[in-house]
């Protein structure tokens, strides 16, 4: 019987269990595993929050100096009362959590949440004098959200990179994963650079979709559907000598294997914990599924990528953000707790990335694009309850305060901690050697910490 299938069918086949084009290379491999867990397991979660965030009102400074000078130059969009939650960190510095942040600022005391200040993307240490006269190697088309998702992404600070650094990191622990071929690379956020490697493909996945296929899930008699389905099955194990069939039989075959480990530990994982109903509620409420299938993947290393978006907040700033801000924390909360519940805390770490921030001087009830941005890092193997970096000293009479932190003087904040040394942090704890750092940051080279410190 003569098949024609061309690759607009193929694409339609794996359509009907609500994937992407982009699950296939990567599920297609998969194998399901022996029952035995691997001893040392680990993942990074990713969360990107798309459009800037602004950092200036995520971290506030709180101390008797700092918060003035915070009110002078933030204008009508400096946060006061009852929008400020405090945070100590364990040295006694005086900060504040934007109203948003309710659940982290519990996690912040408690030890699992650690700010990193000022970071961005960065070839080099850069002055604000070498900013300013273009003295030294620049990222590539600053302030343009495209571009620096693009380079947040990929680690690099161009736009011609083809790869991510989380794919590149999940590179360099494919011996963590020898024992299987599920996927080591996961966006639940649509197709994602970060999850790309340059031998561990990317994998894209709905949140929610337990990879049912629809024309397998409805009509009538039961008998018809369940004879369909078989039959479906049969033709797939025929071993088919044309590569673009056989492709698609391996990916089908991948998929009933993993709907049935999804139907099997159900819609919440076997968790008990309660994750918010919100888009990146769902997202990272899958991940913590996903996890909890280990024993059955067999997988060492994982990678993930979550995102939220609407952070390019121009106007309306106040109360977008918090919104915002409120469904990261609550989601990571509940994200936490999962490990939590798990047994898996210290072996799991989520962290914060964006487009770029924010300027600190107000633009109407907004702000414009800037560079320079606080990030979060959560996790029980995270070393809480600190800042990393440099937190810019914001009173320019301050015998401490460094015009260095600033690329303009309308608080557009340069980077003082590059993208490369936050990566490499996580990449270290993560059980990437140190001699194949330069191949997942080529820049890292350029900079004397490459271990921040904020996760052991």
């Amino acid at each position: 019987m003569k098949q024609d299938f061309s690759r607009r069918n193929f694409l339609k086949l794996t359509a009907s269990t609500g994937l992407g084009a982009g699950l296939v290379s990567a599920l297609g491999q998969f194998e399901q595993a022996a029952a035995a867990q691997a001893v040392d397991y680990k993942a990074l979660v990713c969360v990107f929050l798309f459009g800037g965030n602004d950092g200036h009102n995520m971290v506030i400074p709180l101390s008797a100096t700092e918060y003035p000078a915070y009110q002078s130059k933030r204008g009508g969009l400096a946060l006061s009362g009852n929008q400020l939650l405090p945070i100590t960190t364990t040295t006694g510095g005086q900060y504040a959590f934007n109203y948003g942040l309710v659940e982290m600022q519990t996690l912040f005391q408690q030890g699992k949440v650690a700010i990193i200040a000022n970071t961005g993307i960065l070839n080099q240490p850069t002055t604000q004098a070498q900013y300013q006269q273009n003295a030294v190697p620049l990222p590539t088309q600053l302030f343009s959200h495209s571009d620096q998702v693009v380079q947040m992404q990929a680690g690099v600070p161009n736009t011609s990179a083809s790869s991510g650094w989380g794919g590149r990191i999940s590179d360099a622990m494919q011996a963590n994963n020898a024992a299987t071929t599920f996927p080591a690379s996961i966006s639940f956020n649509g197709p994602a650079l970060f999850c790309n490697g340059l031998q561990v493909s990317g994998t894209s996945l709905q949140p929610g979709n337990d990879l049912s296929q629809y024309a397998m899930s409805g009509g009538w008699p039961q008998a018809a559907v369940d004879a369909r389905a078989n039959a479906q099955k049969q033709i797939a194990a025929l071993n088919n000598a044309n590569r673009l069939v056989a492709a698609s039989d391996k990916t089908m075959s991948d998929i009933w294997a993993l709907n049935g480990l999804l139907k099997g530990i159900g819609g919440n994982g076997g968790l008990q914990t309660v994750f918010p109903v919100s888009p990146l509620g769902n997202q990272l409420k899958d991940v913590a599924r996903y996890i909890s299938l280990r024993a059955q993947t067999g997988v060492g290393r994982q990678v993930f990528f979550c995102g939220l978006g609407g952070f390019d907040t121009h106007s309306g700033q106040d109360y977008q953000q918090w919104v915002l801000l409120q469904q990261v924390s609550q989601a990571l909360k509940a994200f936490y707790d999962a490990t939590v519940e798990m047994g898996i805390a210290n072996r799991v770490t989520a962290f914060t990335l964006s487009d770029f921030g924010r300027s600190l001087q107000p633009s109407g009830t907004g702000t414009d694009h800037g560079w320079g941005s606080h990030y979060l890092a959560v996790g029980g193997a995270v070393n809480g309850q600190q800042i990393y970096g440099t937190f810019p000293v914001l009173n320019q009479n301050d015998p401490a305060y460094n015009v260095n932190a600033f690329a303009d003087s309308r608080g557009i904040l340069l980077p003082t901690t590059a993208l490369a040394q936050y990566g490499a942090t996580l990449a270290k704890w993560f059980g990437v050697p140190a001699a194949q750092m330069t191949s997942l940051f080529p820049e890292i080279a350029n900079f004397g910490v490459q271990d921040l410190g904020f996760v052991s």
